[in-house]
């Protein structure tokens, strides 16, 4: 089975790299019993292991194996399970009920988001709920469900995945609206029943100011019976006024931690992950030119899948003229579902304003700059027209809009400033 195993992880690691970590381990394969026993020469190479591999292993043992395994670790050499010597022995599951691709190895980082990463993993060794609710925010494209779900697979190799409730706040709603069909007790204990609540997108609560009352009620019962609680925002909170006071002092008792979005050295360590994974050859300049191209990691994934696939299906090897063509055919696009609201969500948080002053008749310079950056960006990203943009910015005038457009496009030939933060502002809003 170590044999075999070997070769499975061959596929995403060195050979030289498995000399280091895998070939010290001890491993006994439990058919009838869906159990692997790993034994490692010493507690020193055990600790090291934990807190390097142990991720990246079990996600492999997962796909190695399937389903329905769990690992016991020992830090006692040779796993002769015939001895009763299980006094230092971890069992975990290594199933990965909310994503195989979702776990903190896999989760790129650099120095700008260790903190938050530090905090998740500690928070998934569930340490008596010491940082309740977890908070984490950042802005789209930036890693929060990523990071939501990691501690979810972590926490529940240990913990029956069914005790864990993972949604966004539009299916926490629904819920309430649909399963249940209105009835809030039925919803309510449901719920209660379970020993986590993850929430992601919890900004969207704006859309559901009545519900507020109902998600305090569900965050003192899993915050005095010391349930986990973890949640994701792509807006800060102390800039969430639309919170009710008792519900945003309630998320202050917490952890927050802010996700920054990711930086040329994260999506190129991405792309270079990814060629590894797929076995797709790029060079230095073809890999930079990707990453400083595409800010969006769903316009990387694709764009990547686009030269795997070429590569398999048309062609072995990847001219750079078969490079540049792809490129050229494959440009970031707003997506489907941004809107004007979401646009003047990303002006306002860049300008610390709320929606209100944005859409109000204020005439103070930082609120009328927002404002006349938002018409534009509004029309050149959605094309909107001017009388429809004036009713979305609280009923103005179309020549309102029109005059703050043209302003707009006529300053930014100028100030070199102003147009890196259009640039800035666009990426943004394509990432919501």
């Amino acid at each position: 089975m170590k044999h075999s195993l070997r070769q499975h992880l061959l596929q995403t690691s060195t050979d030289t790299e498995l000399k280091r970590w895998f070939d010290p381990l001890h491993l006994v394969y439990e058919e009838e019993s869906k159990r692997v026993v790993v034994g490692f020469p010493h507690a020193f190479f055990a600790k090291w292991f934990e807190n390097e591999v142990q991720d990246r292993f079990e996600a492999q043992l997962n796909m190695f194996l399937g389903n329905g395994y769990v690992v016991s670790y020992r830090d006692n050499g040779t796993p002769d399970r015939s001895r009763n010597d299980a006094r230092n022995e971890v069992v975990k599951r290594i199933d990965f009920p909310f994503g195989q691709e979702f776990t903190f190895d896999t989760f790129l980082i650099n120095k700008k988001n260790y903190f938050p990463i530090a905090s998740a993993r500690e928070v998934a060794k569930q340490s008596a709920s010491l940082f309740n609710p977890f908070i984490i925010c950042g802005p789209g494209g930036s890693g929060k469900t990523h990071l939501i779900r990691s501690v979810a697979n972590e926490i529940s190799k240990k913990h029956e995945h069914s005790s864990l409730f993972l949604g966004s706040m539009d299916e926490l709603h629904s819920m309430y609206t649909i399963r249940f069909r209105g009835d809030p007790f039925r919803a309510r204990n449901h719920l209660l029943d379970y020993d986590f609540l993850f929430i992601d997108d919890f900004q969207k609560i704006r859309e559901y100011p009545h519900f507020q009352q109902e998600v305090v009620n569900l965050f003192n019962h899993f915050y005095d019976n010391k349930k986990q609680m973890v949640i994701g925002s792509r807006e800060k909170l102390a800039n969430c006024d639309f919170l009710d006071d008792s519900l945003q002092s309630r998320l202050g008792w917490g952890l927050i931690v802010t996700l920054k979005e990711p930086d040329l050295e994260i999506r190129v360590g991405y792309i270079q992950r990814q060629c590894r994974l797929k076995r797709l050859s790029l060079n230095k300049e073809q890999t930079l030119t990707l990453a400083q191209h595409f800010s969006d990691f769903r316009y990387l994934q694709g764009v990547l899948l686009k030269l795997f696939a070429f590569k398999e299906l048309v062609k072995k090897e990847l001219t750079q003229r078969d490079f540049e063509h792809i490129l050229a055919n494959t440009e970031e696009k707003a997506s489907d579902d941004l809107t004007p609201k979401k646009i003047m969500g990303v002006v306002c948080e860049h300008f610390n304003v709320n929606i209100k002053e944005l859409t109000g008749t204020k005439r103070h310079q930082n609120i009328a700059q927002a404002r006349q950056v938002a018409m534009f960006l509004c029309r050149q990203m959605l094309n909107t027209s001017y009388p429809a943009l004036g009713r979305a910015f609280g009923g103005k005038d179309h020549s309102t809009v029109l005059y703050s457009v043209k302003k707009i496009e006529q300053m930014q030939d100028d100030d070199f400033e102003l147009k890196q933060l259009l640039k800035t502002l666009k990426n943004k809003c394509r990432q919501t």
